[in-house]
């Protein structure tokens, strides 16, 4: 893009502000894009980096020098090669000496440098002190021998280098993140040996593939020793693409049953965990857990004990609801955003990124063998001169007192060049008096030696790539360690539900005839005794556990559910249904279940029709619930029978004439809505005026007994009573004796 520069009649130059706003916008991105953001592939480091390793190394901090002032390392950084803020400076140095961000640390700080907790609470500059660590090495070892190029300074004065010469793949070992004008870098750290046994493995062999590489590079290697636990398929993905995400997962044991946490996952910090932890416990969204302490010390920068309310808690059941609620498990987004050799920012699958950063090092190799074998020939060039001079050393010496300008007779009278001539002048009286023939001679043959060894790789892509193989190697058995972040399988992470927090009470659930409803804990409560506002009385009544939902069953067929825990206390007179549901206008609610999703129950109408579902067929996600019962025409709905079994119970209905009729339930089908199939034979007729129906319904084994009422009568029938009135499903049934045949209702016994 360029500007449109015009001319006004002053002879000034012009340019639209759109132009001008254009190109100072693109000059910035790029500004930012290069110089600041993302890191080089080369050397793996961003240009502040770059410029604090190489002032230290100015400074002479190397690894075995003493520590010196951190402030004067960023003095020197900021007023000679960075010319920005001393502070942001000093925290992209904190950085780099910090093992828990840093998988191979460049700096060794001495002093306050933050914590995993908080690693911004690092001391000012003017108290902590530095210097290079081994690691270091990496990138210094041969920034002397024309590996790389150097540029002027931001002034002019001085010479930086633009890259550092990088034995291993830094940009891959120790990652980088970073935000650039519309790109960002996230590059997670691997490990040493295993990037260099990939490096190894794809010079040997360099049609080699993602997966193929993947054998030695498992994943990345983060400094903590939290688990990774994404997938392999996926991980292959990450690095063929160079985008994706990874998760990793906090390491946990039980000790004498209470668990344990050992290691967190990368950047993570253990009081926001504790933090997270204890605010669901204060919500009362963790019944299971009684105590959280923090056990961390130097012996164990790591240790969160969770203790859990009693020995039958799932510890991995419970750990599994905090990985998904809290920072124990991490989701990381990785994105191989770097700048290239071509200086260029892009996107590097796994092979692009290894192959491109190979042949930066088999130039820099190139380059530092040329370099030492110049250096080689210029010697060798001066020793010759050396040598002529020592075999006629009197007559040099007689030159030299006799010429004002010796220099032009000495490169005449033995046919020597400049450079030997040059040498020979700079010679000291006392050196000149130590020239042996034998010494230059000696010297001869080991530079020849070394001479032919160079040409002889700088000739040869085999011997250069076996050179540059055995550096590597060389590097990550002195600077490599073991993996630290193993990579498992584990099972997903999923937070607990509404009703899995709830603590597991025994609950029974009471409805009264005007449709208040209420829960009292425990199933050893008699409804009918319990008080009841005026006009009102027990209709209902359902046992289960605080953690189910309650079903309710409306007059037109409707199935409504209301968690048993939301439900008002017994202590009370409850609360109308009707303030938590929105049943039709004038329906009544007739039917009463609880227990879980599993849990059968028969429902039916008075017209003789009915199936079996579970309650999960008739949880109703809204206020309006869902039709599950259709009604014959002048029909009602029966309150809900819970089923024991649905292969051996045996059902019994009685119709308002008196007779009774029983078969095997099974023969009864299971559905999750509809009308349901034949119980006992009434004719629709008399259902539509209501003189026939059915006034009673139960489900009971073949070893319980069923209780006739009708009025203060009751009628017993045991089992082998029954079987006079078992018959096949949709049958009439027979007649039950006289007295007994204004039935009530029925009840069942053991």
């Amino acid at each position: 893009m360029t500007q449109e520069i015009t001319l006004n009649e002053d002879g000034q130059e012009q340019v639209s502000l759109k132009s001008y706003s254009q190109q100072a916008y693109l000059n910035y991105s790029m500004y930012v894009i290069n110089d600041r953001a993302l890191p080089h592939l080369a050397d793996g480091l961003k240009p502040v980096q770059r410029r604090i390793v190489y002032a230290m190394s100015e400074l002479g901090l190397k690894a075995t020098a003493k520590y010196k002032k951190s402030a004067r390392t960023i003095g020197d950084v900021i007023g000679k090669f960075h010319p920005h803020g001393d502070s942001a400076c000093y925290e992209a140095m904190v950085m780099m000496a910090q093992p828990f961000n840093y998988r191979y640390p460049l700096v060794d700080g001495q002093g306050n440098w933050g914590s995993p907790d908080d690693p911004k609470s690092f001391a000012a500059m003017r108290y902590t002190e530095s210097k290079l660590r081994d690691y270091a090495e990496i990138l210094l070892s041969e920034l002397g021998q024309g590996t790389v190029d150097w540029k002027p300074n931001f002034d002019g004065t001085l010479d930086e280098p633009e890259l550092l010469p990088a034995r291993l793949p830094n940009v891959l070992l120790n990652g980088g993140s970073g935000i650039a004008v519309g790109m960002a870098t996230d590059i997670p750290p691997h490990n040493m040996r295993e990037v260099a046994s990939a490096c190894i493995h794809l010079l040997d062999r360099p049609r080699a593939s993602i997966a193929d590489l993947c054998e030695h590079i498992k994943g990345p290697d983060f400094p903590t020793e939290a688990e990774i636990i994404t997938p392999r398929e996926e991980l292959l993905s990450l690095y063929e693409t160079g985008r994706g995400s990874l998760k990793a997962r906090a390491i946990y044991a039980l000790e004498n049953g209470e668990i344990v946490i050992t290691a967190l996952p990368y950047q993570v910090s253990g009081n926001k965990v504790l933090e997270q932890i204890a605010a669901q416990m204060q919500k009362k969204k963790l019944p299971m857990v009684v105590d959280l302490r923090d056990e961390s010390d130097h012996e164990n920068p790591t240790r969160i004990v969770i203790v859990p309310r009693s020995n039958r808690i799932d510890a991995d059941e419970l750990m599994l609801h905090l990985f998904s609620t809290t920072d124990l498990e991490k989701n990381y987004r990785v994105n191989f955003n770097m700048i290239g050799t071509n200086r260029r920012p892009q996107v590097k699958d796994l092979v692009s990124l290894l192959k491109e950063w190979l042949e930066f090092r088999t130039e820099t190799v190139r380059r530092r063998l040329q370099y030492r074998l110049d250096k080689i020939l210029d010697r060798l060039h001066i020793l010759e001169g050396l040598l002529i001079a020592f075999l006629n050393i009197d007559e040099v010496i007689a030159i030299i007192r006799s010429e004002d300008k010796p220099k032009p007779v000495l490169m005449e009278r033995f046919s020597i060049t400049d450079r030997q001539a040059e040498a020979i002048l700079e010679l000291k009286l006392r050196h000149l008096a130590r020239l042996e023939e034998m010494k230059i001679r000696g010297e001869q043959d080991e530079l020849s030696e070394e001479r032919k060894s160079l040409e002889a790789i700088l000739g040869s892509e085999a011997r250069l790539k076996t050179l540059i193989k055995k550096e590597i190697q060389a590097d990550a058995e002195a600077y490599g360690d073991a993996r630290r972040s193993p990579l498992v399988q584990r099972q997903e992470a999923q937070a607990f539900s509404e009703a899995e927090l709830i603590s597991t009470e025994p609950v029974t659930v009471i409805l009264s005839q005007r449709g208040w409803v209420r829960a009292a804990k425990g199933h050893d409560v008699e409804p009918d005794k319990l008080q009841y506002k005026s006009g009102d009385s027990f209709k209902l009544a359902a046992r289960g556990k605080s953690n189910q939902l309650a079903v309710f069953v409306d007059s037109t067929g409707r199935a409504y559910s209301i968690p048993a825990h939301a439900l008002p206390s017994a202590r009370g007179q409850g609360e109308p249904l009707t303030g938590k549901l929105t049943p039709p206008s004038g329906a009544t609610f007739e039917g009463l279940a609880i227990g879980d999703d599993k849990r059968e129950v028969l429902l039916a109408s008075d017209a003789g029709y009915g199936f079996v579902a579970t309650l999960g067929d008739l949880h109703g996600k809204n206020k309006s619930g869902k039709n599950v019962l259709n009604l014959p025409k002048g029909a009602k709905v029966l309150p809900a029978c819970q089923v024991n079994d649905y292969e051996t119970d045996l059902i019994v209905a009685v119709t308002n004439e008196g007779r009774m009729l029983m078969f095997p339930l099974k023969d009864l089908p299971r559905l999750a809505r509809g009308k349901g199939n034949k119980i006992i034979s009434i004719p629709s007729a008399r259902v539509a005026e209501r003189l026939e129906f059915v006034v009673a319904l139960a489900v009971l084994t073949r070893q319980q007994t069923l209780t006739v009422l009708a009025g203060r009568r009751h009628h017993n029938l045991r089992p082998s009573d029954l079987e006079h009135y078992q018959g096949e499903r949709g049958r009439r049934g027979n007649k039950l004796p006289r007295g007994f045949q204004n039935v009530d209702h029925v009840e069942v016994s053991d």
